[in-house]
């Protein structure tokens, strides 16, 4: 039976769960509070979210902060508690550390679609006589633990797409040259945009045209770089590229042409994965993201140009868009949005709207 407190706990939890957003991979971001709701208002005994690198989880982090506490207590998590994570590796699962504290009651955000819930956490706990209440903010609860629910479900990432355009719609010159678009209070966004993202995917063309970096730069946060993808088929990348001189985050390369690649392949920084090309040359990109689900990546953040936004749309690819408008016009030369990028963004719902500094930012979700 639902509580008042219910609703506002699960906001507490969710907040706190997206806070870990880029840091829990291959496990996603999940928030846990041990709470006496017996009481208004209800009291935090313990509070627990998915340790950097997936372990240990929310739940029995939440545990072990409440102590004894947690006994005849109620947990508040965003997504339904594992009930079989291998525990002849990792130990216990969530499931059986609940019923090991004492928790009478669990109330539940998300259900989970991995085989290791999967709708079986919540029936082992009402089965050993707790009470669970599933689907309290759930829309809003799913959304946090959307990458983990589409690798399960799709064998991809949450994908996130990021294109910049001057206020007449150019991405670049007629020539394929960058231009400098947006200023430095967007710049600092996107770096934060980066470290709430598993990984960032890029083309070997912008890799070429502008030797990013595609990290985090932000005071403080320079070891939240996200793993950083180059989709590049022909194995052209060059050694002297900037990204695989950071010693903060790893260097992915996939490839149809490998042997191309004259890297120095025992870089702890630096991995190749052969991918097959698809019927146009290209890389199979349903392959590519296949790959990444593979390696555990839930949430990919694209910065590329606008022949790979294209792409993505036309493969219906594309879970959120974030569209920077700087407020310069160029005249002419590259347009940002082609026709199947434009077509998606009509369907797609607009969430947020805002001016950083003197430039404005879109976010479109995709309609579900």
């Amino acid at each position: 039976m639902r509580r008042p407190s219910d609703e506002a706990l699960m906001s507490a939890a969710i907040a706190l769960a997206r806070r870990g957003l880029g840091r829990t991979w291959p496990n996603p971001s999940v928030a846990a509070l041990v709470v006496d709701d017996s009481v208004d208002p209800p009291i935090m005994l313990g509070r627990g979210i998915t340790a950097p690198g997936g372990r240990p989880h929310a739940e029995a982090n939440a545990v072990m902060a409440a102590g004894s506490a947690a006994r005849d207590a109620t947990m508040i998590v965003t997504l339904e508690p594992c009930a079989q994570r291998s525990q002849r590796v990792f130990g216990p699962s969530c499931t059986e550390i609940i019923l090991e504290s004492g928790i009478r009651r669990v109330v539940i955000g998300a259900s989970d679609p991995s085989p290791f819930a999967s709708g079986e956490g919540a029936q082992r706990l009402r089965e050993a006589g707790l009470e669970v209440v599933t689907g309290v903010l759930e829309t809003e609860a799913h959304a946090v633990t959307l990458g983990h629910c589409l690798r399960v479900a799709k064998n991809r990432p949450f994908i996130t797409l990021k294109l910049a355009q001057t206020a007449d719609g150019f991405a670049g010159t007629s020539d394929r040259r960058s231009l400098v678009i947006t200023g430095d209070e967007t710049r600092a966004f996107v770096h934060g945009l980066r470290a709430r993202h598993d990984a960032i995917l890029t083309g070997i063309g912008t890799v070429l045209a502008d030797d990013p970096r595609l990290d985090v730069r932000l005071p403080g946060m320079e070891d939240m770089s996200p793993l950083r993808v180059v989709l590049d088929t022909e194995g052209r990348m060059p050694t002297e590229a900037r990204m695989l001189s950071n010693r903060f985050a790893k260097t992915l390369i996939l490839s149809a042409k490998p042997q191309n690649l004259h890297l120095t392949r025992n870089d702890q920084n630096i991995e190749i994965i052969a991918i097959p090309p698809d019927g146009s040359g290209r890389l199979d990109l349903q392959a590519a993201l296949g790959a990444l689900a593979a390696m555990g990546v839930t949430r990919l953040m694209v910065e590329a140009g606008p022949t790979l936004a294209e792409t993505l749309a036309e493969a219906a690819l594309i879970d959120e868009f974030v569209l920077l408008t700087g407020p310069a016009r160029a005249g002419n030369g590259l347009p940002a949005i082609g026709p199947s990028l434009a077509q998606w963004r009509e369907k797609a719902q607009l969430t947020r709207s805002r001016k950083v500094g003197g430039d404005l930012c879109e976010i479109f979700e995709a309609q579900r």
